[in-house]
């Protein structure tokens, strides 16, 4: 299998900026969990107790941005046609959950957008600039989406664990390109 660059996508495999978004984002997720469940676990003297969540709300805010992007994206550059060997049943699993993980991101972004604007204050990201706090003044705002924040994190890694094994199972037990698609690799080569 060649390596060929192509920005959008073709009919039979990914391009480079959706695969770009593709990683990106997988490597993001999985360091803000991490980063999430390493900050909730500081005491108040540590000096990251404070820098840890606004590192954190930084990199949800433009991971939105991100997030935004990629489903515009989608639309201008369709993703390749399902293989001719996948069965029914795996056509609708697989977008089934590519609609499911896109669902529960945007809920952990908006989740964590609650939690962090309950207090009215905006979120600065990074200095850079700041996004305004539009929903406030729920009694229970910052806890009930946090609960739900909590929640979506964990279901979004467990979902992308079954995404990963599956991509793997393509790969090795149906021998299909599945995996080779989404490396980048050009299956026409």
């Amino acid at each position: 299998m060649a390596f060929n660059m192509q920005w959008k996508n073709s009919t039979t495999r990914y391009g480079h900026i959706s695969l770009l978004i593709h990683w990106l984002v997988a490597i993001v997720v999985y360091g803000m969990f991490a980063l999430g469940l390493w900050m909730v676990s500081l005491g108040y003297y540590d000096v990251w107790y404070h820098q840890a969540p606004e590192i954190h709300k930084s990199i949800g805010m433009l991971l939105f941005f991100i997030m935004l992007f990629r489903v515009v994206w989608r639309f201008i550059s369709p993703p390749p046609k399902p293989l001719p060997s996948y069965s029914k049943l795996t056509k609708v699993a697989s977008i089934s959950a590519q609609i499911l993980i896109y669902i529960i991101l945007f809920s952990i972004l908006i989740s964590g957008y609650l939690i962090s604007t309950a207090d009215g204050q905006p979120i600065s990201v990074f200095g850079w600039f700041n996004v305004p706090a539009l929903f406030t003044g729920a009694a229970t705002q910052a806890d009930s989406a946090g609960e739900i924040h909590l929640y979506l994190a964990w279901a979004v890694v467990l979902l992308s664990v079954l995404h990963a094994f599956a991509a793997l199972k393509h790969h090795f037990y149906d021998g299909d390109i599945t995996l080779k698609r989404m490396l980048g690799f050009n299956p026409d080569k």
